[in-house]
């Protein structure tokens, strides 16, 4: 089944994910309705708040072969090294700016079988991550570009805020 994903402005975006306290049929099948949907979207991750489910739970598709099904995320470290790259976010469309972000982190989370993961990655791995860890503390990748960045963006996240709080 195919997720609407929530745009900037939604109430859902701005709200810090619950954690998992049991892996179920549910929660197995959230997942792949993310999977589902991230791919339609074309993106390359997607957390549960961007489909208004406030759990944390996040799935990550960066074509390497492997889709991470995430619960449950933790960051254990990040890399003193940043790097500014563009981002976008499927639930910011049309808006891709250079966000500072760590070129390497290691994170611990369950995959769907309930088995601890200790990840490490980099580049866009590492990105995808940290971004989609981000969607679970309700913050957008908006809030971490810079204030110029911001200014050239503002009315269009107006915009935006202003179709999806529409009735």
């Amino acid at each position: 089944m195919i997720y609407e994903i929530k745009i900037y402005g939604n109430e859902s975006l701005r709200t810090v994910a619950e954690p998992i306290t049991e892996i179920n049929e549910e929660i197995l099948e959230i997942l792949e309705n993310m999977v589902e949907t991230m791919h339609e979207a074309n993106g390359v991750g997607l957390a549960a708040p961007q489909v208004g489910i406030n759990k944390r739970l996040f799935v990550i598709d960066v074509g390497d072969g492997i889709i991470r099904k995430v619960i449950n995320p933790e960051i254990l470290e990040l890399s003193d090294v940043i790097e500014s790259n563009d981002e976008g976010c499927l639930s910011v469309p049309g808006i891709y700016k250079p966000v500072r972000r760590s070129v390497h982190v290691k994170i611990k989370y369950l995959n769907e079988n309930g088995k601890e993961v200790i990840e490490e990655a980099d580049d866009l791995l590492g990105r995808a991550f940290q971004h989609e860890y981000d969607h679970l503390e309700a913050i957008l990748f908006v809030d971490k570009i810079s204030p110029v960045a911001k200014r050239m963006v503002s009315k269009k996240l107006q915009l935006l805020k202003k179709e999806s709080t529409k009735i």
